[in-house]
């Protein structure tokens, strides 16, 4: 099943604002994994996304930051589940 991960750091306003709608669209697709990371806690992840999150990863692979298009995330997570 995929695996979305939401890249965040605390006291990100657009962190905060993104999470609801991928809990959202997540918990409306069984067996789909969530996992929030903060960039804090990996320098790799720091470096590479400091100025871009929150990002969310389908599969490991980008999908969105800055913003969360609910219906575009839900699209991606369905063509993720349809190639699993």
């Amino acid at each position: 099943m995929p695996a979305v991960t939401l890249l965040t750091k605390p006291g990100c306003h657009l962190c905060d604002d993104a999470r609801p709608i991928v809990e959202r669209v997540v918990a409306a697709h069984p067996g789909v994994t969530l996992t929030e990371r903060s960039i804090l806690d990996d320098d790799a992840l720091r470096l590479e996304y400091a100025e871009d999150i929150p990002v969310v990863l389908v599969d490991g692979r980008v999908h969105s930051n800055w913003h969360v298009d609910a219906d575009r995330l839900a699209r991606a997570i369905e063509k993720a589940e349809a190639t699993a």
